[in-house]
C-alpha cells in the first residue's frame, strides 16, 4: 500500500447525480449473455455478479446494455427490462448491491442495425436503422444460425422513432421500479442512438437526418423524455465518437456533432431540469510517438471539457496511474474500467493497495453459465 494513494483525488468522494461515490471508480457496462434467453430475464448467478463487483461502498456499478423493448433487441441471453419478470429479477441485483453500499445505473440499450437479422425476426421484428445503410464490417454483431453479414436494415418512419423515444422513457421508469439509483442511455459504439448522430449511418432527408442539429435530435428527445419520466440527476449518457464497433466510421464533421450534442446537454443543465448526473465518454485512444520518440496514447475526447462543464466518465484502456493522473487534473472526472472488472471482482481494493491485477479469460466472456464469470478470486 502506498502513502499516497489515499491523497489522491481518485479515492475522495464525488456527487454524481442523486448519489454520493466513495472513489471516482465505476464498472463499465459490459454485455456477458449471462440471462436467461426466454423471457430475456436477469438470472441468479447475474445476481452474484454484481454483488461480487460492488463490494467497496460508494463504487458506482453501470450493467450491461439491457433492452428496452423485445424490438430494441436482437441478441439472445441479453437481458431486458420490460416486462413484470425482468423488473423483479433485476430488483434482486439493485437489493444486492445496495446491500454493499455501492450504487447501480441500468445502461438502456437499443441495436438497430447490428441485431441478428433471422433472430430478431424469429421474435417478430424488422431490422432497423436511421437509414437503409447495412453493416458491411461484420463488426459489432453476434451473427446466429444462417444470418450474414451486410443485410440492410429498414429506415425507422417517423411515428417510429416518436414510438421509441417513449420506450426510453418507459425503460427509465421500470428501471426505478427495479431498484436502480439512475439510468444510463447508451448512445455510443454503434446502437440505434449511434445510428443517428453519424453521417456514415444517417441518409434522411427529414427531421432527423441531413444537418448537424438533425442527427442530434433522437438522441436528445430520448434524453427529455427520460429525464421527464426519472429527473435528470438519474440520468447518463454515453457517447462514443470516434468508435469503429458496427461498422461506424467518422469524419470531418464528428467534432462538430458532438460538440453540439454536447453543448445541448449542457444547455439543459442550466433549465429548471437541471443537469445530467453525467456523461460517460469511450475514448479509442491512439498509440502516437511524442517528441522524445516515446509510444504513448493520444485521447482524442478532450474537447469534451470545453463543452460540458458536468460530471464526466471516461472509458476505456485506462490502468491505475491512469486513473490518478486524470482524476487529479480534473475534480469531476470518473473513470470506468471494463474487462479489469471482469477478472478482478476486487478492482477498487486492488487499484486502492496497488495489488496485481488478474488478466481475463477472453473465451469465457460470452459463454453460458458461471465460469469466467463469478470464479474470479478475490486478492489474497
Amino acid at each position: 500500500m502506498t502513502a499516497d494513494t489515499f491523497s489522491d483525488n481518485l479515492f475522495k468522494p464525488l456527487k454524481v447525480g442523486n448519489i454520493i461515490l466513495n472513489q471516482r471508480i465505476a464498472m463499465a457496462p459490459l454485455t456477458r449473455v449471462r440471462a436467461r434467453i426466454e423471457g430475456a430475464v436477469p438470472t441468479d448467478i447475474m445476481t452474484t455478479y454484481y454483488k461480487q463487483r460492488s463490494s467497496a461502498p460508494g463504487t458506482l456499478i453501470i450493467t450491461e446494455g439491457t433492452f428496452i423493448t423485445q424490438r430494441a433487441g436482437g441478441y439472445p441471453g441479453v437481458p431486458g427490462i420490460w416486462s413484470e419478470e425482468q423488473i423483479n429479477a433485476w430488483t434482486k441485483v439493485t437489493t444486492e448491491v445496495h446491500a454493499q453500499g455501492s450504487f447501480a445505473f441500468l445502461q438502456l440499450w437499443a441495436l438497430g442495425r447490428v441485431a441478428a437479422p433471422n433472430y430478431l425476426r424469429s421474435l417478430g421484428h424488422d431490422l432497423v436503422s436511421a437509414s437503409d445503410v447495412a453493416n458491411t464490417s461484420g463488426s459489432g454483431r453476434m451473427l446466429i444460425g444462417k444470418d450474414k453479414h451486410g443485410e440492410r436494415p429498414r429506415p425507422l418512419k417517423v411515428d417510429e422513432i416518436k414510438e421509441y423515444v417513449k420506450d426510453y422513457a418507459q425503460g427509465a421508469k421500470n428501471a426505478i421500479a427495479a431498484g436502480f439509483d439512475g439510468v444510463e442511455i447508451h448512445a455510443a459504439n454503434g446502437y440505434l442512438p449511434h445510428q443517428f448522430l453519424q453521417e456514415c449511418t444517417n441518409k434522411r432527408t427529414d427531421e432527423y437526418g441531413g444537418t448537424v442539429e438533425n442527427r442530434a435530435l433522437f438522441v436528445l428527445e430520448i434524453v427529455d423524455a427520460v429525464v421527464a419520466a426519472i429527473g435528470a440527476d438519474r440520468v447518463g449518457i454515453r457517447l462514443a465518437p470516434y468508435n469503429t464497433a458496427g461498422g461506424m466510421t467518422s469524419g470531418p464533421g464528428t467534432l462538430e456533432q458532438y460538440a453540439y450534442v454536447l453543448k445541448e446537454l449542457e444547455k439543459r443543465g442550466q433549465s429548471p431540469n437541471g443537469r445530467l448526473a453525467y456523461v460517460h465518454t469511450v475514448e479509442n485512444p491512439q498509440e502516437v510517438k511524442n517528441s522524445v520518440g516515446e509510444t504513448v496514447l493520444r485521447r482524442p475526447m478532450e474537447f469534451v471539457r470545453n463543452v460540458w462543464t458536468g460530471v464526466w466518465i471516461r472509458a476505456q484502456r485506462f490502468d491505475r496511474n491512469l486513473a490518478l493522473k486524470f482524476t487529479d487534473e480534473d475534480d469531476k472526472v470518473v473513470i470506468a474500467f471494463g474487462k479489469p472488472f471482469i477478472s478482478n471482482p476486487d478492482l477498487v481494493r486492488r487499484i486502492r493497495e496497488n495489488l496485481p491485477w488478474t488478466e481475463p479469460d477472453f473465451l469465457t466472456f460470452y459463454a453460458p453459465g458461471p465460469e469466467g464469470y463469478i470464479d474470479y478470486p478475490l486478492y489474497h
